[in-house]
């Protein structure tokens, strides 16, 4: 960390025995539980999602509450009938994060598919710069806490 600023600095050329770390934005959508395939489904269009070797990498919250109230001429009070403004609305959310590339037109692609696939007009989604690490890959590690070496091998996958 730099004193002065708070800014993270020369992260670009650190380098350890096991990787590196590469600047990227981080975006993380607020959006209901069964909607988050629809939105990277989206995505997926216009940017693979790629994180190493693997594609359409996406972390997905535990589900939990989103609340607002919504004002006056707002699109709620506009197609819900039995709106009344200063109701406080209550609903299920998750927090769904990507990762890509720091590039402004890869950036506006992405964010153009999000609210593109987004239930509301005004979807909540946070944009911030982040450093994440990138192994020194080596599949046929010996490494005893690799899944494929540590008798346990990878978890039940979620249906």
């Amino acid at each position: 960390m730099n004193g002065t600023s708070g800014t993270m600095t020369d992260l670009d050329q650190y380098k350890a025995k096991s990787g590196t770390l590469k600047p990227v934005w981080t975006i993380e959508i607020q959006t209901l539980p069964d909607d988050t395939d629809r939105i990277l489904d989206e995505v997926m269009k216009v940017h693979s999602l790629s994180y190493g070797r693997y594609q359409r990498n996406a972390s997905i919250s535990a589900i939990g509450l989103e609340t607002s109230r919504p004002e006056q001429r707002s699109t709620t009070s506009t197609h819900v009938a039995e709106f009344e403004p200063g109701g406080t609305e209550t609903y299920p959310m998750v927090e769904l994060k990507i990762s890509i590339d720091r590039d402004p037109d890869i950036l506006e692609k992405v964010m153009d598919a999000i609210i593109y696939a987004h239930h509301y007009e005004e979807p909540v989604i946070f944009l911030r710069e982040d450093w994440v690490s990138r192994a020194a890959y080596n599949p046929e590690s010996d490494n005893p806490n690799r899944w494929w070496n540590n008798g346990r091998g990878l978890p039940n996958r979620v249906e």
